[in-house]
């Protein structure tokens, strides 16, 4: 039994560093994607921001056409007929 433990020490004192060595290129990776997070976060509240003034725009484009629908409605249909040729007899 004590063999096997004094077999150990040697693998576990390298495995150590090799761990660490290996973990360096794991650390990057997960920082890279981490970069492309931030990138796709970044660039989709872009995106939001321009739709969100898009929308702004067209809700007010809306209501100026409801305005002019419901103000000039009756006074528009009053002219309409108004220029209709009155009925021949």
């Amino acid at each position: 039994m004590e063999n096997v433990i004094y077999a150990l020490i040697p693998i576990t004192a390298l495995s150590i560093p090799i761990v660490a060595i290996l973990a360096n290129p794991l650390k990057r990776l997960i920082a890279l994607q981490e970069r492309k997070v931030e990138l796709a976060a970044t660039t989709a509240g872009e995106a939001a921001a321009q739709y969100a003034a898009k929308i702004e725009r067209l809700e007010a484009r809306v209501q100026v056409l409801e305005r002019i629908a419901t103000d000039k409605g009756t006074a528009l249909s009053a002219e309409i007929e108004s220029l209709r040729l009155p009925p021949l007899n």
